[in-house]
Parts: structure tokens; C-alpha cells; sequence
């Protein structure tokens, strides 16, 4: 029996606030808690987080809890005009427009007549010429504040809209001004910015010149960051209210782990999976989570859109992510550092360990798409894989070891009389170039971030519902190589897989190429030296 609410099923959610009434969505309780106890002591705070990272969710409904003990104006500014943000007095009408429009929503029930009074009054006294000075807008608050026997909190929403405007920059630090004298004058008892750029990067937006960069005025504010990505558990919570309304069987702890895998808990990354699974009817198992992932990478969203154009401006960061994803290259993680400080901004890294890593695994194949789409129309490696690929697909199945084989055919043909270092920097990503038009469309491929160095890279291909698994590394003498057969085999052991494969970039001048068969254990490996 499926369950209705209010005329509709729940649903997975990826646009707009989730209602848990509406919608399948994780419990943010614990996190509504943390941000409730710093507006109870007063602190000012900064909520800054990837696009459709739960954000707006977490506001909604963290201003309606308030609203028990408080007054809350709650609002975005996204949809002000260039006109509003440009001039610091139409900027200043246009805060208490939104102010005013809030009269009559829940968050003000505990709001005064001559709150919502003057309001309204002020409102319409300037409505002509649309502004109000700044210092007569102060004034206001310090008088509503003083009259207001509950405090008051206000909480913006997408505040970075206006962040490339000196206006704004003006208005936060009236704000600031008023909150480091607010012993002797009332004002609000929290302010609570979200938008997906941290608010020191302020004058980084709005003047990029070095000196300007961190000259933030909101330094006033407590950064909050809890995590706010979903936990296993979370994702498992979810989906057991969805099997509990719908019965499927599924396995919760194998799906929610898998989901994860792939997500690192990526709320719109991980609601979009659960969507597509239940909406394309693609099943609650492993191979509907892969074919979920397949069509989520497939996509042309927003989300997408959004990481291409990022790229784009940020060069640095585009190059970062290649020297990672391409190379094996390892960053030590520095959070004065410009380009990583950004980067995890819009989370696309993270911080492990000390060294940086990509953040989640689908983040990760939409790069590498991305970056060898750009190299398709050029690459001669591409072209052969193109035109050989229908030798290397037998009964729905890939016949890997053909594969590999006449990659090491063709790389040597064009690559071999390339330097041992370009050889060595470029072979798997010309492995990659070879593979991709050989499944596309039907697969696929990931890397595995754990093994991947400048001397090991593992990459494991999804094809309709089997998987292979290829060692890709740089040939390091003997004992090197027993101990990547050992860690291939122990791979092998977890994927539960009896073959896999090693694609090994030897430089030495006596090298041997060709393929050979090593067992080990119960596992067999197919080597192919290049």
C-alpha cells in the first residue's frame, strides 16, 4: 500500500525545499539543533556550501523552528534587481521591502503591531523613490529590535548574488557596526548568511586584485561546518521510509553503502540516484543503482552546467583537477592556498588526510568526460578505438583481453618513439581515450581514488551489469610488480571477481612486451606490457 500525503505520494525531491510530508528526505534535526544553539548565544553565522547542497532546505525549516522563541525574517536575495544592488540606498528599500513582504508568514507570529505597523509605514514612505538611506534604515532596525519583546533573526539566503556589488560589502558592515555595539543598541540577536561563496571571498569577487582578496567585512561571523553531505545511516533512514511505503525488498545497508560510494553523500547527487531509480523503475539493487548513475551522467542539469562554467572561469582549478585525475599527482592540502580554497568552496575537493581529493566519485566521471570529450576531435587514439570497437563486443560482453592487447599495438605505433616522460605522464590517459568509445553509451568506467598515484591507477569498468578491473601502472622493476599483483588479487577478492587485469607501462630498453597469464591464488591476471 503506498502512502499519500496530502492528495500526492512522497517523492525524491531535487528542486526546491523538501517537505518530509511530500517528500523522502534525510532527518536534519541534529544539524537544525547546532545552528539553533550559536543564534542562542548570539553569534552571527555563515552557511556556504556547493550548489543544491541543502541549503535553502536547511533554512526553511531552521526558520520555522526559530520562530517558536524568536521573530525571523527569512529570505532570499537572488531575484533583487541590478539596479538595487548597485545603489546602497535602493539596496537598503529593497531589504525592508522583503522585510515587509514577511508580515503575515508563520515565522512572524510572535511579531509586534508596531513591528509589522512600521514596517509597513516605512515602506510606503519611501515607495516613490525607492531608497532610504542607510543610516535611516539602521535607525529602523535599532528602533524595531528595541521594541520587540522576543529577539529578532534574520536570515538571508543566496546572499553571494549580490556579492559582486561595493553596495553589499557597505551593508554588511552597517550590520557588523551594530552587532560590535549591540550592548548598548539593540539589533538583531543572529544573522545568517547562506550562499554557496564564503563571505571572505567577498572582496575577492568584487575586486580581484591580491590586496583586496581577504579583506572581508563579516569577519564577525561564525562559519558553520557541520557537515552537512548524508551519512550512510542518513541515506539508509530515507530509503527505509520509501521501503516501508513501497516494499520492495531492498538490502537498505548495501544499497545506502553503494548510493554513498558513488555520492559521498552528495545530497542532490544522492537524491537524483534514488529518483531515477524509482521514477525510471530501474530496480532497488546494484545494477539499478549503476544504471541510475549511467543516465545521471548522461544528463545535461544545471548541476553540470554549472561545473563546465567553474572550470571555465577558473583555470587554475581546471588544471589542478587534470594534474589529479590524469596524473596521480598529489596535493597537500593548504587552506591559505587560493586555488584549493575555492575549489572546496564549490565542493569540488576535499580535504583527507592532509592531501586533497576529488569529492565524490560522480564529480570524478563527469570530469573525466568533460576532459576527454575536449580531446575527442583531435585524438588519434580516440579514432582507433572508435573504429575497432565492434571486434571487442561479443554476446553483451567485453572481451577485455583483445582489448588491452591492441591498445599495446597501437600505442606503440604512434607513442613509441616518445620520450620515457611523456610516455609515462600520458599512457593511461590515452588508455582512457582508447576505452571510452569502446562502451560508451552502454558502461561505465571509474577510477578508484585510493590507488591512484603516479605509479598505480586502478580502473574498474561497468558493462551491463559485470565489471573488470585494470591495474594501469608504471613498471617499477620485479618486486614492485609481485606487490601489485598481490594488491590486484586482494582487489579482485572484494569486487568478488576471479579475472582482472594489468595494463603496465614498462620503459626499460630490454623491456619484453606482449601479454602473459599470472595466477595467483585462485585469481588470474592478465598482464599486457606496453
Amino acid at each position: 500500500m503506498q502512502k499519500y500525503f496530502c492528495g500526492t505520494m512522497r517523492r525524491f525531491n531535487i528542486t526546491g525545499i523538501c517537505y518530509p510530508n511530500k517528500h523522502y528526505m534525510v532527518d536534519i534535526s541534529d544539524r537544525l539543533s547546532k545552528i539553533e544553539s550559536l543564534v542562542e548565544i548570539g553569534q552571527y553565522i555563515t552557511i556556504n556550501r556547493g550548489r543544491q547542497y541543502g541549503k535553502t532546505t536547511t533554512l526553511f525549516h531552521l526558520a520555522n523552528r526559530l520562530s517558536d522563541k524568536y521573530v525571523v525574517f527569512y529570505f532570499s536575495i537572488e531575484d533583487f534587481t541590478e539596479k538595487e544592488y548597485k545603489n546602497i540606498n535602493a539596496l537598503s528599500y529593497a531589504f525592508l521591502k522583503e522585510m515587509k513582504e514577511q508580515i503575515y508568514s508563520p515565522t512572524l507570529k510572535n511579531a509586534t503591531d508596531f513591528l509589522k505597523n512600521s514596517l509597513v509605514d516605512i515602506v510606503k514612505h519611501n515607495s516613490e523613490k525607492k531608497e532610504i538611506d542607510l543610516d535611516d534604515f539602521s535607525d529602523f532596525i535599532g528602533a524595531i529590535c528595541a521594541d520587540s519583546p522576543k529577539p529578532i533573526v534574520l536570515i538571508i539566503d543566496e546572499f553571494d548574488s549580490a556579492s559582486n556589488y561595493d553596495s553589499f560589502v557597505e551593508f554588511l558592515r552597517m550590520l557588523r557596526k551594530k552587532f560590535l555595539n549591540r550592548v548598548i543598541r539593540p539589533t538583531f540577536q543572529s544573522v545568517i548568511l547562506a550562499g554557496v561563496y564564503d563571505i571572505k571571498n567577498l572582496k575577492l569577487k568584487v575586486r580581484p586584485e591580491s590586496e583586496h582578496q581577504y579583506n572581508s567585512p563579516w569577519n564577525i561571523a561564525e562559519k558553520f561546518d557541520e557537515k552537512m553531505a548524508f551519512s550512510v545511516e542518513q541515506i539508509s533512514q530515507m530509503l527505509s521510509d520509501y521501503e516501508n511505503d513501497h516494499k520492495t525488498g531492498m538490502n537498505l545497508n548495501e544499497i545506502s553503502s553503494l548510493i554513498y560510494d558513488y555520492t559521498s553523500g552528495y545530497p542532490l547527487l544522492t537524491s537524483k540516484i534514488c529518483k531515477l531509480i524509482d521514477e525510471e523503475n530501474l530496480g532497488w539493487n546494484k545494477e539499478g543503482v549503476e544504471k541510475s548513475v549511467k543516465m545521471l551522467l548522461k544528463e545535461n542539469n544545471t548541476f553540470f552546467d554549472d561545473l563546465v562554467k567553474k572550470l571555465d572561469d577558473f583555470s587554475e582549478i581546471k588544471i589542478m583537477l587534470k594534474d589529479i585525475l590524469y596524473y596521480g599527482k598529489s596535493f597537500t592540502y593548504n587552506p591559505d592556498n587560493k586555488v584549493l580554497n575555492i575549489a572546496k568552496m564549490f565542493n569540488y575537493i576535499f580535504e583527507n588526510n592532509g592531501r586533497v581529493k576529488v569529492s565524490n566519485r560522480i564529480i570524478e566521471m563527469r570530469l573525466y568526460n568533460i576532459f576527454l570529450s575536449d580531446e575527442e576531435l583531435t585524438s588519434v587514439t580516440y579514432r582507433e578505438g572508435q573504429t575497432v570497437k565492434s571486434q571487442f563486443i561479443e554476446n553483451g560482453e567485453l572481451k577485455m583481453d583483445k582489448i588491452l592487447e591492441r591498445f599495446a599495438v597501437h600505442f606503440n605505433d604512434i607513442y613509441g618513439s616518445q620520450d620515457v616522460t611523456f610516455k609515462e605522464e600520458e599512457g593511461r590517459r590515452f588508455f582512457m581515450l582508447y576505452i571510452r568509445p569502446i562502451i560508451n553509451g552502454t558502461g561505465n568506467y571509474y577510477i578508484e581514488a585510493e590507488t591512484r598515484d603516479r605509479s598505480r591507477t586502478d580502473m574498474i569498468i561497468d558493462y551491463l551489469g559485470k565489471q573488470y578491473i585494470i591495474e594501469m601502472k608504471i613498471w617499477r622493476g620485479d618486486s614492485y610488480n609481485e606487490r601489485s599483483e598481490k594488491q590486484l588479487s586482494e582487489y579482485l577478492d572484494y569486487y568478488h571477481i576471479n579475472k582482472g587485469y594489468m595494463l603496465s607501462f614498462c620503459f626499460n630498453k630490454n623491456k619484453v612486451s606482449g601479454t602473459k597469464i599470472i595466477k595467483f591464488g585462485e585469481k588470474e591476471i592478465l598482464e599486457v606490457v606496453v
